[in-house]
């Protein structure tokens, strides 16, 4: 029998009203464990929060109090639809209300400053994960599970680096024995909140973007759970994204080593940060599909069946921008890329791949579409001095791009990929924009127009034979 399970649910696993009642069924089924849940936050709520805190920042009283409006809709659309009148509907309903009420409350204050610091975006973002958490243990309770919401800012302990904080795994293990484990112990299912944690001055603070996957790992590891699955809406981490590759093969079984590169490379089932607190530990790691409970998913342990089929895996990313950043010749240097680069990670952006031309005078920028607006911004607003003495000649969104890795497993006879992968592209004649590759031929990253992307990517997986 298995004893302690930590099962997290993502954004699309509770993302209306049918999803969140298919989740309490998931976990009911779950008998002869000790469950622990993590959820995320409603499909898209994170996203809309951070957008009407920028709208905010920018004056536009309207837009975040649209999105206020939008948000305390669809959940309370939940809430009223699996609790109605019973006991647990008022009490959760203003509970529902007071936080988005919070959340204006905080843009309103935003928009006093004219500014929205990482910090305050961390306030703004954690409040997606609070809601949800409140919801389905309101509904297991409803349906005689004994559950409570637990804040992750009671378990989580964070360093001060908003936007992608760095956990202390031995307060947050001293935390975890002093404030979960209890519950655990009388019998009470943690409805924990994903993607948060707190400083030690008591500051909520978010992981990074997929953080709900780190902090179900951070809980596995300081728990030794005997294992921790992650339900997400694919069969696991398939070889393409199923939606482009409808024939996409689900890896039944990979090492540590191999998932990790996945992530890394972009796989949106798993954040690369989940594999190494439970690499550590020998905890062994299910990708499941919530909306297929039945189906298998991939497992993640530290020795893989020697004799399983192994075979390379496409990741695709899509609703990506390219920022140029454009200059003149008069002082163009590598501190530019320096600069650029520091000032979107300190404006809570994310770059997922650059590239300098010193022949071109030009750095290129891949962000997701989301910051495009926000990135643009903060890059003006820091070479605005360069701009009006004309060492810049232009800060702009180019076009709509998205990326593909292509991801050989290394005790694949044929993992130099790369230039198969190539290949495969030059076949197709697509005009390639960027392209990264580590020291290995293993795995190699393209950066092409996301309208190509549709052909792209079956076209790659037939020509590898996948």
């Amino acid at each position: 029998m298995m004893g302690t399970l930590v099962m997290k649910f993502g954004g699309t696993s509770v993302g209306n009203a049918e999803r969140f009642a298919a989740v309490a069924g998931i976990i009911a089924r779950a008998e002869g464990t000790t469950p622990v849940v993590v959820v995320s936050a409603m499909s898209g709520t994170t996203s809309d929060l951070i957008d009407g805190a920028r709208a905010a920042a920018e004056g536009d009283h309207g837009q975040y109090r649209a999105i206020k409006a939008n948000l305390l809709s669809r959940h309370m659309n939940v809430v009223d639809a699996l609790l109605g009148d019973g006991p647990e509907w008022k009490q959760l309903a203003e509970y529902v209300r007071d936080q988005f009420e919070g959340y204006e409350l905080l843009c309103n204050s935003i928009a006093t400053l004219g500014e929205l610091t990482v910090r305050g975006t961390d306030a703004v973002a954690s409040i997606g994960e609070e809601v949800s958490s409140h919801i389905l243990a309101a509904i297991l309770r409803a349906r005689g599970i004994r559950a409570k919401a637990v804040s992750a800012t009671t378990l989580v302990r964070t360093d001060d680096h908003y936007g992608s904080a760095n956990p202390d795994m031995a307060a947050t293990r001293h935390l975890v024995a002093t404030n979960l484990r209890p519950l655990l112990e009388e019998a009470t299912l943690p409805v924990v909140t994903g993607y948060i944690g707190a400083t030690e001055q008591g500051v909520t603070t978010t992981l990074g973007r997929g953080g709900s996957d780190f902090s179900a790992a951070i809980l596995g590891a300081c728990l030794d759970a005997d294992e921790v699955w992650i339900w997400t809406d694919v069969d696991g981490i398939l070889s393409a994204d199923p939606k482009l590759v409808p024939e996409a093969r689900t890896l039944r079984e990979l090492s540590y080593a191999e998932a990790e590169e996945l992530a890394y490379f972009g796989a949106d089932v798993l954040d690369p940060k989940t594999v190494a607190p439970l690499g550590a530990r020998g905890i062994p790691l299910r990708i499941l599909n919530s909306f297929a409970p039945d189906s298998p998913g991939t497992l993640i342990v530290p020795e893989p069946d020697p004799d399983r089929t192994v075979m390379p895996a496409i990741i695709s990313t899509e609703g990506l921008c390219l920022i140029g950043v454009s200059g003149n010749g008069r002082g163009w240097s590598l501190e530019m890329a320096s600069r650029a680069l520091r000032c979107l990670a300190n404006a809570g952006v994310g770059v997922l791949m650059f590239s300098q031309s010193f022949s071109e005078r030009s750095l290129n920028l891949v962000v997701r579409r989301q910051d495009q607006k926000h990135s643009v911004n903060a890059l003006k607003k820091e070479f605005d001095r360069d701009l009006a003495l004309g060492l810049f000649s232009h800060i702009g969104t180019q076009e709509e791009v998205a990326s593909i890795s292509v991801v050989g497993m290394s005790n694949d006879p044929d993992a130099a990929i790369a230039p198969r992968a190539f290949a495969a592209l030059g076949k197709l004649g697509l005009r390639v924009i960027a392209v990264a590759q580590p020291a290995s031929a293993h795995s190699i990253s393209f950066v092409i127009s996301e309208r190509d992307l549709g052909r792209a990517v079956p076209f790659i997986h037939r020509e590898l034979g996948l």
